[in-house]
Order: structure tokens, then sequence, then C-alpha cells
């Protein structure tokens, strides 16, 4: 229930958390504690408007390599982190072996972005989507 909380308010207090929760707040600190030291909490931030930022523009790039061996992997992954605009990078199990989301401004901004993803070692193919619209957006783990 903690977890599930903090998930949905990260910024809730601690007295609040333990009321609801049903715990004082000394014990209630502790678990919140515990599950940071554990992993279960990773880390605490807020959602942005990327709009408010210019990057208003969503696509998915489904990159196929040339070559699947560990070297390979290791040097894409290590390069693709590079590029701002990939705010995901998925590894794949199927047809292609990555899936890359990336936001942007606008059209040129985009090839802007195709270019660099391009230029990464290692590709032999891509294929972009760009959504037209956001229907549900990641919000954690669900919990009942």
């Amino acid at each position: 229930m903690i977890l599930s909380i903090l998930q949905s308010d990260g910024r809730i207090s601690n007295v609040d958390l333990s009321k609801k929760v049903n715990l004082s707040a000394s014990p209630c600190l502790d678990r919140v504690k515990r599950l940071e030291k554990e992993g279960y909490i990773e880390r605490y931030g807020a959602f942005i408007n990327p709009s408010k930022l210019n990057y208003g523009m969503t696509a998915f790039v489904q990159v196929s390599l040339n070559s699947t061996t560990s070297d390979t992997f290791k040097l894409f992954n290590k390069e693709v982190v590079k590029i701002k605009e990939v705010v995901e990078c998925h590894l794949i199990a199927g047809g292609y072996d990555y899936l890359l989301k990336i936001r942007f401004a606008d059209m040129v901004s985009y090839r802007l972005v195709l270019e660099k993803i391009g230029d990464l070692p290692a590709i032999s193919q891509t294929s972009t989507y760009i959504a037209s619209e956001q229907i549900k957006q990641d919000t954690g783990v669900p919990f009942n």
C-alpha cells in the first residue's frame, strides 16, 4: 500500500502517508527507508509536460542491427543513451532488435533525430511510427 500511494503522490508527507496506511509516523518512515534501501523505490520525480518544453511530438522507432553479437549490443547501448531525444530504449525479442521512443518538436527536429539514430553503430534498418495521440501514459507498476 505504501508503494502504491508513493507512486501516485511522491510528495506526500510521511504524516499523511502514515495515516493512509494506518501506521504511526515513525514505523511508516522506517518502512519507506527500508523500501528505498532494498531497491523497491528507485527514485522520486515529477511528470513533466513535454509540450511545454517543445518536445510535443512522439515517435517509436524499430531498429534492426546488422549483427547480434554481444559486442554489437554493447556498442549500440553505449551510443544510443547519448541521444537526448531518445527517452526510452528497449531490447526486443522478435522481428527487430530495439524499440526506441523519441520526443521532438516538429518534423525538422524529427529528421535531425533520425539522422542521429541512423549514425548509430551496426544499424541495418529502421522503421518509424509517429504517434498522433497519447491515450494512456505509463504511471508505473499496476497495483490493485
